[in-house]
């Protein structure tokens, strides 16, 4: 007789706790690891780091508390991965019973993550200071000690971000916000990844860089497949979300997997010579991790081979098994990470780092001319590598319409290859290379990145593309990528974004905000700092010209004399903010500009005047492509128009016109009666 299933889902037989046990086997092997490793080295890893001994409290509790910490971070971003893509909403875009108990399972999780990043505050203070952490535990000396180390300011927002998870994930009930809070979880792993010395020495650039990356990719998948465990050990049978969640899992864990690969030979290169990977401990360690990833890979093509299927028939065996595997090993490099991140890497024998290394990350070869600017570059792995693959994936799209027999204008294909061209030249070539040294060669960035790249990435139309590109889903089936950009660009906050008055000072008042507020000079001397305002200058460039002359589907429609407008309103600010430049008397951030010292840039004041009249001048160009394309799009409208009420009076035989002309004969008779 065949048992039926109980109403949670769970298996016959009894309540199935899913992946639990093995995530507690794991998290065990990753704290035995860490703990184990810091017991074997003791003080002389801290003394390698240049660190004092903190005490055994610290020695041995900082490890710990950090590898719970960044275990509850991973499966907190898997539950809510689960929840807002890899099973459906309702209708309605409340969640459904699978994804309210994924992002239930999240709360904890982010409760966890909270309690154990607040435990590293002031641990990582102790251990920065060389105090016992009983020493260190007062609000005073916290307050005092926490905002000049970098690390313990790195565990403080990550603890914030975790209670703001947390609280969210026991409020929320829509698939939207489940968004929202996944992106949340997903910010909240980088603020100690641009710490340590990743962040720090020779090459710091890309050895943050790569591990930003590797940090993302690792939660992705470890959270990921944690959380498609879960719902395996909960609904067994074909019908529901799992085959669905399983299948896109697989292509995700692929993508992760390259993603971590790449980022973890260019992480361990930037780090290590060949040689010491096999004669130091921080090679060895190194080696170990790397032999569990290509284990992990080996694992999830046969996963992917075996277990898609089953799945799909109902049974999910093999995925529960082979899973299993995956995730104590998962967790278990986890606490290779932390030993990896308290040892410290070996010396290179080489000459000492130069100045300019140190604070920027690598030497700069003479005074920046024209050649160097556009072929001395420095490849920059977050925007280089995003710059070539919208690239490739926006020529997939017109492929696959071609294939189809659908036509794809040249003209936006053009524009949208030239934006990543721009994109490419910004941030990898020589332009990339001096920006962070130089106050005028960043602002020339700058201007790269906020006007030219959004304006001729919007008028690729890629949303347009990826709508007709993209299959759908169908009725009943779980939402993918195009129903997920339909729904974002019909969201409220896109329709909020995308006002002008939203949008006009967010623009325009940034320049202002960054650049005269001390912000840029409180992060001029950090890489993460950089990341974050070329990543902000991209996207307010691209939410102010989407509306303005955007082909995309957007959630308002502008007149074109609105649009106009919006542009000549723009223009006075943008042009006084470089007169402010060019006439300023003080220095932004004329302390890390001072200790570089380079030796083409005497008067730092005279290369911030130049920055400012190329913020002035260089605005010029990109509103005159604005205008070309707004007074081009407005004669297109006009045209469109003109047809409409050309194929109208060809169907009703200028019905239209006749009764405009009788109208006016009539004007004429009852004129004329009235004069008699």
């Amino acid at each position: 007789m065949t048992q039926r299933p109980p109403p949670d889902g769970s298996p016959p037989g009894g309540r199935n706790h899913g992946p639990v046990p093995v995530v507690l086997l794991g998290l065990g092997l990753a704290v035995l690891v860490a703990s184990g490793w810091a017991a074997l080295t003791g003080a002389a890893s801290l003394a390698a780091l240049g660190l004092p001994d903190s005490g055994a409290v610290t020695q041995y509790g900082l490890p710990i508390a950090r590898t719970v910490a960044e275990v509850a971070a991973v499966l907190t971003a898997g539950s809510l991965l689960l929840a807002a893509f890899f099973v459906p909403p309702q209708q309605t875009g409340y969640l459904d019973v699978t994804g309210y108990r994924a992002v239930h399972t999240a709360s904890y999780t982010a409760a966890v993550w909270a309690v154990a990043s607040m435990l590293m505050v002031p641990l990582s203070v102790a251990d920065a200071v060389g105090r016992p952490v009983d020493e260190v535990l007062s609000l005073v000396r916290l307050y005092a000690l926490v905002p000049v180390l970098p690390g313990a300011q790195a565990w403080t927002l990550t603890a914030a971000v975790a209670l703001i998870v947390f609280a969210g994930c026991r409020l929320v009930l829509s698939w939207g916000w489940t968004v929202v809070l996944f992106g949340a979880a997903v910010f909240g792993l980088l603020p100690v990844a641009v710490t340590g010395h990743s962040a720090a020495g020779g090459a710091h650039d890309q050895a943050t860089d790569s591990l930003l990356v590797h940090t993302v990719a690792a939660a992705l998948w470890v959270g990921g497949l944690v959380a498609v465990l879960s719902l395996a050990g909960r609904r067994a049978e074909p019908a529901g979300p799992l085959p669905t969640a399983v299948q896109r899992f697989s292509r995700l864990a692929l993508v992760c997997w390259v993603a971590m690969a790449v980022s973890g030979v260019i992480n361990a290169a930037v780090r290590i010579g060949l040689t010491d990977l096999f004669t130091t401990s921080y090679g060895g360690l190194v080696l170990a991790k790397s032999g569990a990833l290509a284990g992990l890979g080996v694992i999830g093509y046969w996963q992917r081979r075996r277990s898609v299927a089953a799945v799909a028939a109902g049974q999910p065996g093999s995925l529960l098994r082979l899973g299993a595997v995956e995730v104590v090993v998962m967790l278990g490099t986890i606490g290779l990470a932390m030993a990896l991140s308290r040892t410290a890497p070996p010396a290179t024998g080489g000459p000492l780092p130069s100045r300019t290394e140190v604070l920027i990350g690598y030497d700069l070869d003479g005074a920046p001319t024209a050649l160097r600017l556009l072929f001395d570059g420095r490849f920059d792995l977050i925007f280089g590598t995003l710059a070539l693959l919208l690239a490739g994936l926006y020529l997939v799209g017109v492929r696959r319409l071609r294939l189809r027999g659908d036509q794809w204008p040249v003209g936006r294909t053009a524009a949208w290859l030239t934006g990543c061209v721009a994109l490419l030249l910004a941030t990898s070539s020589g332009i990339g290379r001096y920006a962070p040294a130089m106050f005028s060669v960043h602002m020339a960035q700058h201007m790269l990145l906020s006007m030219l790249v959004p304006i001729l990435l919007v008028l690729g139309a890629p949303m347009t593309l990826a709508l007709r590109a993209l299959p759908a889903t169908g009725r009943g089936a779980a939402p993918g990528p195009r129903e997920w950009l339909l729904a974002a660009v019909h969201s409220k906050a896109a329709r909020v974004l995308s006002h002008p008055l939203v949008t006009l000072p967010l623009f325009v008042g940034s320049y202002y905000a960054l650049y005269f507020s001390g912000l840029f000079a409180a992060g001029v001397d950090a890489h993460w700092a950089h990341l974050l305002m070329s990543t902000h200058f991209i996207v307010i460039g691209f939410l102010f010209f989407w509306p303005l002359i955007g082909i995309d589907p957007a959630p308002r429609r502008l007149q074109p004399v609105v649009r106009l407008g919006v542009v000549f309103l723009s223009l006075p600010f943008h042009a006084f903010f470089g007169v402010i430049l060019m006439s300023s008397a003080s220095v932004i951030g004329r302390d890390f500009y001072a200790a570089l010292g380079l030796p083409w840039v005497p008067d730092l004041l005279a290369d911030q005047r130049l920055g400012g009249g190329l913020a002035w001048a260089s605005g010029e160009l990109p509103l005159l492509i604005v205008l070309i394309a707004l007074v081009v799009q407005w004669s297109r409208i006009d045209e469109r128009t003109a047809r409409r009420a050309d194929r109208r009076a060809d169907a009703d035989g200028d019905a239209e016109l006749n009764a405009y002309n009788t109208m006016l004969r009539r004007l004429a008779v009852s004129d004329r009666n009235d004069r008699e």
